[in-house]
C-alpha cells in the first residue's frame, strides 16, 4: 500500500501504470476506490488537496437518506435508494457513527399541508412504503418544542444521521490497505490521451493508466475538458450552517425537514452524531469554486427561519459556523456516464445526497468501466477494518475502562469540550492514511471542534502533531 503526500511520484513504467486512476478523494472517489479494490487490479486514487474528503465531503449536512423525495425514475432515486441500504450495512461493520433518528417534515401553513398526501405518494412510488401523516397533536406530542403554528408532519423512518467524515475516511483506508494507491497534493493539469494509455500530467510526475474516472465533484466539468467533453458546467451552490452547542440537543428528537417549495428544499434542522444540532443550508448560486466563506447575511437568515421551527434554539450557544459548497449542474439529477471510446467514465453533478449514495455510485461505475472495456477479474475479500468511533450514541474511548487500562493515554483528555485523549490523537497521526493538517486531525478526532475551537488545547494538539506527525508519515 501507498500514501503519498510529498516528492515526485514513483517512477519507472511498473510503479506508475495502473488499470485504473480515480481523480477525485471526496466520499464518491473514495467509495470507487474501495469497490475497485475487491479485484485484482492496479488502482491509483488521486486528489488535489492534502487529505481526502476535504472538499464538498467535509461540509454538508450528514443525513443518510432514505430517497423518499427523490424524482422517482431518476438514477439518482435508484442510486440513495441502494446506497442506503449498503451504507447503513458498512456503518455497522466499521463502526460509523450512525443514529436512526427519522424525519419529519412539518407543515407551517395551508399550501405545506396539502402537499404532505402529495409526498407520501411520491415516496411510495420511490419504494419507500412506510411513511405517515401526523396531526398537530401528535406532532407536537414528538416535538414539544416546535415553535406555534405547525399544522401537521409526514413521518419519514429510516432517515438517519452519520459521520460523514469517517465514512471518506473508512472507504479511502481500506482501498489503500487493500493495495490502492493513495497520491494527495497531486492536481491533475494536463491528460494526454493515448491506446493503450492516457498519461496524467500533474504537479507531482507523470501517472500512466488504461482506464480513468473522473470524481472530481465541483470540478468535474473542468477536468471533462481535460478530456474534450463539454457535457454540463458545475455551478457551486453555497450552503452555509449554524452548529449549535451540545446543550442544545434535547431540544430535537427527529430530523425536522420542510415542505420543499417552489425555491427548493429550504431549511432543516437536525442532530448530529457528535450531539450538537445543526441549522441550515442556505442555496446560493455562485461563480467561484472556492467561495466557502459564511455570510452575516446567511446566518441570520437562518437564525430568523430557526427562530420560528425551533424557538427555543437561538437561546443556545453556537458552537461553529461553516459552509460547503454543492455540485449544481442544472438537471436535477446525477451526471454519470461512460465514454467507452475515451475509457473514462464521469462521475458528475453529485450533490447533498451523494454521501447517501456512494457506495451504490461506486457499484454503478464499476459496471460502468465494464462498459469501457476494463475487465476487473475475480473479487477478493477487501482488508478489515474498524473505525475510530467519534459519536455520541455509543461509548468514546474516554469512557472504555478496559481500553484505557490496556493504554493509558486513551484516559487522557487533551480536548475538554469533545473529551478527546491523547491516545485518539496519537492513533490517529499514526494511522493508515494520517492527517494531513489540524482540520484534518479534528475530522479524525474530533480535537479542536468544540465550543472553544481549540482556544484551550490548540497549542497542546499542536505539540502532539509537531511529535507525532513526521513519524507518523
Amino acid at each position: 500500500m501507498t500514501v503519498t503526500r510529498t516528492g515526485p511520484l514513483p517512477t519507472g513504467s511498473d510503479a506508475s501504470t495502473y488499470d485504473v486512476v480515480v481523480v477525485g478523494a471526496g466520499v464518491v472517489g473514495c467509495a470507487v476506490a474501495r469497490t475497485l479494490a475487491r479485484h485484482p487490479l492496479r488502482v491509483a486514487l488521486v486528489e488535489a488537496a492534502n487529505d481526502v474528503g476535504d472538499g464538498t465531503s467535509k461540509a454538508n449536512t450528514a443525513i443518510l437518506h432514505t430517497g423518499f423525495d427523490a424524482t422517482p425514475g431518476t438514477l439518482e432515486a435508484r442510486l440513495v435508494r441502494e446506497g442506503h441500504r449498503l451504507l447503513s450495512a458498512y456503518a455497522a461493520e466499521v463502526g460509523i457513527p450512525l443514529e436512526p433518528l427519522g424525519a419529519l417534515l412539518v407543515a407551517w401553513d395551508e399550501r405545506q399541508q396539502a402537499a404532505l398526501p402529495r409526498l407520501a405518494e411520491k415516496a411510495e412510488r420511490n419504494g419507500h412504503r412506510t411513511t405517515r401523516l401526523l396531526s398537530a397533536v401528535e406532532l407536537r406530542v414528538r416535538e414539544p418544542h416546535l415553535g406555534p403554528g405547525a399544522r401537521a408532519a409526514l413521518e419519514v423512518p429510516g432517515e438517519a444521521v452519520i459521520c460523514p467524515w469517517t465514512t471518506t475516511l473508512a472507504y479511502a483506508t481500506q482501498a489503500v490497505r487493500s493495495g490502492v494507491d493513495l497520491h494527495l497534493n497531486c492536481r491533475v493539469e494536463k491528460v494526454r490521451q493515448g491506446d493503450p494509455y492516457h498519461r496524467l500530467v500533474t504537479r507531482r510526475g507523470e501517472l500512466r493508466t488504461r482506464h480513468l474516472v473522473n470524481a472530481c465533484g465541483l470540478h468535474a466539468d473542468a477536468f471533462d475538458a481535460l478530456l474534450g467533453r463539454e457535457d454540463f458546467t458545475v455551478t457551486p451552490r453555497r450552503g452555509q450552517l449554524l452548529v449549535f452547542d451540545k446543550f442544545a440537543r434535547d431540544l430535537v428528537r427527529h430530523i425536522l425537514l420542510p415542505v420543499p417549495g417552489p425555491l427548493g428544499k429550504g431549511v432543516l434542522i437536525t442532530p448530529t452524531v457528535y450531539g450538537n444540532v445543526l441549522l441550515g443550508p442556505t442555496a446560493e448560486d455562485l461563480e467561484d469554486k472556492t467561495a466557502t466563506g459564511t455570510t452575516a447575511e446567511g446566518l441570520a437568515g437562518l437564525r430568523e427561519r430557526g427562530g420560528r421551527i425551533l424557538p427555543a434554539l437561538l437561546d443556545e450557544e453556537v458552537t461553529a459556523v461553516y459552509a460547503g459548497l454543492r455540485a449544481a449542474t442544472g438537471q436535477e439529477d446525477y451526471r454519470i456516464a461512460a465514454h467507452p471510446a475515451l475509457r473514462y467514465v464521469t462521475v458528475g453533478g453529485i450533490r447533498s445526497t451523494g454521501l447517501t449514495a456512494s457506495l451504490a455510485i461506486a457499484e454503478h461505475v464499476r459496471g460502468l468501466l465494464a462498459d469501457c472495456g476494463l475487465d476487473p477479474g475475480p473479487e477478493r475479500p477487501l482488508a478489515r477494518i474498524r473505525m475510530p468511533n467519534l459519536g455520541e450514541a455509543s461509548d468514546r474511548p474516554y469512557r472504555d475502562a478496559r481500553l484505557i487500562a490496556r493504554e493509558p493515554d486513551f484516559g487522557s483528555i487533551v480536548c475538554h469540550c469533545e473529551r478527546v485523549t491523547r491516545g485518539e490523537i496519537r492513533s490517529a497521526l499514526a494511522s493508515t492514511i494520517p492527517p494531513g493538517g489540524l482540520d484534518g486531525l479534528r475530522r479524525r478526532t474530533r480535537a479542536r471542534g468544540g465550543r472553544c475551537q481549540g482556544q484551550d488545547c490548540g497549542a497542546e494538539v499542536r505539540a502532539m502533531v509537531e511529535e507525532y506527525g513526521e513519524g507518523a508519515r
